[in-house]
């Protein structure tokens, strides 16, 4: 068997992260993704560095493998008769301009289901196509902050923070993927395609989980606690005698086993400790006492000893050595390809393992309009010469 998405043609006329990280899982999966980019200079993070490699931006590798550049003038006449053109043979469009923008072009979603009906038509934005914030710009910051994620990140006296990562993007792209993969499965039931529609604050949101449940049950907002947990402890970041380590508690039975192996023995029998409700109730008087056990050993050391237990714990890795661990090389999240100008490069995996028709990175990403050719002329028919005019017309 094949990929799971074979056959499946994705309009991309995202940029920059959430709609590309999207239409990037579309083709690790088996969709032919053509990304449709401005001629002269393409996709906004092209130019986003550094670091380049021999001229390539690091940044727009890391999202767009799999995939085909088509380089298109949607100002011009004859470059949107191209984009009709694909849009009628398409099964995906995927866009993440601001709402109203493609309805100005005559591409709005009412528009492009008349041309295709069965085609689904993705839109991901900042704050969503409806509401009173619909036209406002949205980035992956201020989804972050707008959606409260930021005030539950940092320690408590600490300024907010954002997430190490474009959180907000990430999980607008992989909320965006499952909505599209719903739409086809609908489409095979009724024969229509619809509108999918993600915005960064809505994905935040549902982020919130727990923690909205706390504002819910007690009309607080829940406040940052650093890497702590606001309903379980011991579940944070203890310093041992060399670094930092994790240490999961997350039931009675894992609180008891570590109490043991720590010496900590005592801390059973304390009233102030023996239920996870009173831990938490307690944490400023139980913290201190915990953190004082783990100084005894270094972080390895405790790694080994709870690990070799079952007790849930982690090292803090870098960048460096999580893209060096073996068991992330075991599970090929780390995957060499060759570029024709960067060389050898490596970008993450796919995580989502399919047993009968697995997903997979196999082709580099691509220069700017480097499959403007073979796109006209395999998908759309277009002659040497038809294409040497649009390339003389500016059109492409």
């Amino acid at each position: 068997m094949g990929k799971p998405l074979d056959g499946i043609l994705v309009i991309d006329l995202s940029r920059v992260l959430a709609g590309p990280y999207c239409t990037m899982e579309l083709a690790d999966m088996g969709a032919t993704v053509v990304k449709i980019e401005i001629p002269g200079s393409g996709d906004d993070t092209r130019a986003y560095g550094p670091p380049f490699l021999h001229g390539e931006s690091t940044y727009f590798m890391s999202v767009n493998r799999n995939k085909m550049s088509l380089t298109l003038n949607l100002k011009h006449t004859r470059g949107q008769e191209i984009l009709r053109q694909l849009l009628q043979k398409g099964d995906v469009l995927v866009e993440n301009f601001r709402p109203g923008t493609l309805e100005g072009l005559g591409f709005g979603y009412d528009a492009v289901h008349a041309l295709n009906p069965r085609l689904i038509y993705c839109s991901i934005s900042g704050f969503g196509q409806t509401g009173p914030y619909a036209q406002r710009p949205g980035y992956d910051l201020i989804a972050q902050a707008e959606g409260g994620v930021m005030s539950l990140t940092g320690e408590p006296d600490d300024p907010p923070l954002k997430v190490g990562l474009s959180f907000a993007d990430i999980t607008a792209g992989m909320n965006a993927f499952s909505g599209i993969l719903l739409a086809l499965l609908a489409r095979h039931q009724t024969g229509e395609g619809q509108r999918v529609d993600v915005s960064l604050l809505d994905c935040q949101v549902a982020l919130l989980t727990y923690q909205a449940g706390i504002y819910f049950a007690t009309g607080k907002s829940p406040e940052r606690l650093g890497n702590k947990h606001p309903s379980i402890t011991p579940y944070e970041t203890f310093e041992a005698s060399d670094g930092h380590i994790i240490i999961a508690c997350g039931n009675q039975g894992f609180w008891e086993r570590f109490c043991k192996l720590a010496g900590l023995d005592h801390l059973l029998a304390d009233d102030r400790f023996t239920t996870m409700k009173k831990r938490v109730e307690n944490r400023h008087e139980l913290t201190p006492l915990v953190a004082t056990g783990v100084k005894t050993r270094t972080r390895q050391e405790w790694y080994d000893l709870l690990d070799r237990e079952g007790i849930p714990c982690g090292l803090i890795k870098t960048v460096a050595e999580v893209c060096t661990d073996p068991q992330v090389l075991a599970r090929d999240m780390v995957v060499q390809l060759n570029h024709p100008t960067a060389g050898p490069i490596s970008v993450n995996g796919v995580p989502i393992k399919l047993s009968a028709t697995p997903g997979a990175v196999t082709d580099p990403p691509p220069l700017l309009g480097q499959h403007t050719d073979a796109i006209l002329a395999d998908i759309l028919g277009y002659t040497a010469g038809q294409i040497a005019e649009l390339r003389q017309l500016k059109a492409v």
